[in-house]
């Protein structure tokens, strides 16, 4: 989640659909164009992909649904509640949904943010069961003047205790998700994964658990497998994005996504990995390379 359009989408608490797509394609090679070719992107699909709506926004969402759908993916990710019935006549679910809950710098880690996320999440998650949405986003806020983090960690705890109930009546995870502070999101209070875990393991419920963003995680502490194994039970979602710089899975960026997502499935990992970088290049052309890199 390192761009603006996410952080406005979360603000504003409705997702803005563009006119039209902006972008004009770069010369490209023969192996270039050959990967643009008409088809599905995904042969193997052991792992479960998804494309995060933010980057991607000057394309309609129509238009958007039915390129995602004929690259081979089954899902798009960050929408709002209104947009969730678009996906269907394409054969798509939003696989991780907006619903209230709360903001990048307002989470749970403040009191005073509990009322209105837990009111949100009361009226969305069953609108998200109903549609067939499975995650839905919360965030942990930014580090609170004065406030330890132990406190911090005592008031993610009781508000995510809040709202298991009716996550888990419903079917529905809430996906608090890990930032970096050093880069993208100054102040925010859950940028490791150490952090994260320690609030999940207590609240204990199979409805509550972490969006583990990649990108964010290499910049803040990397060794990102090795991560991956030991909190297999506590992640039910991840975002990719080159490092540095968030943009395209590619030979200008430091991760073997190859590998990174060969251990995901190894796991056993059930759920979606999502799409979340930020296209230089023409954007349906680099997330048709993504997803061929990624399905392993």
């Amino acid at each position: 989640m390192g761009h603006l359009t996410r952080r406005q989408a979360l603000m504003a608490g409705a997702a803005a659909i563009a006119a039209g797509l902006d972008v004009r394609p770069a010369a490209q090679t023969p192996a270039q164009t050959a990967t643009t070719s008409p088809g599905r992107a995904v042969a193997k699909g052991r792992l479960k992909q998804s494309v995060c709506r933010g980057p991607f926004n000057k394309i309609p969402l129509p238009e958007f649904c039915k390129a995602v759908a004929d690259i081979g993916l089954t899902a798009i990710d960050l929408l709002q509640p209104a947009e969730w019935e678009i996906l269907k006549p394409y054969g798509l679910i939003c696989s991780m949904g907006y619903a209230g809950g709360g903001t990048i710098a307002n989470g749970f880690n403040n009191k005073s943010n509990h009322d209105p996320i837990v009111q949100n999440f009361e009226q969305n998650i069953p609108l998200a069961a109903k549609q067939g949405v499975p995650n839905v986003i919360t965030m942990f806020g930014n580090v609170q003047p004065g406030m330890t983090e132990a406190e911090a960690i005592d008031n993610c705890i009781v508000g995510l205790n809040r709202v298991k109930k009716i996550a888990e009546d419903h079917g529905v995870t809430i996906c608090v998700e890990l930032l970096n502070s050093k880069v993208n999101h100054k102040g925010y209070q859950g940028d490791h994964t150490a952090f994260g875990v320690q609030v999940v393991k207590a609240v204990a419920s199979p409805r509550v658990k972490l969006l583990y963003d990649i990108y964010h995680m290499q910049i803040m502490e990397g060794d990102i497998i090795r991560t991956i194994r030991d909190n297999k039970e506590y992640l039910a979602h991840f975002h990719t994005g080159g490092v540095p710089g968030r943009h395209e899975l590619d030979d200008t960026q430091e991760l073997n996504w190859k590998a990174i997502c060969t251990a995901i499935v190894d796991t056993g990992f059930q759920g979606y990995l999502a799409h979340e970088f930020s296209p230089t290049r023409d954007p349906l052309t680099s997330l048709r390379q993504a997803v061929m890199l990624c399905d392993v």
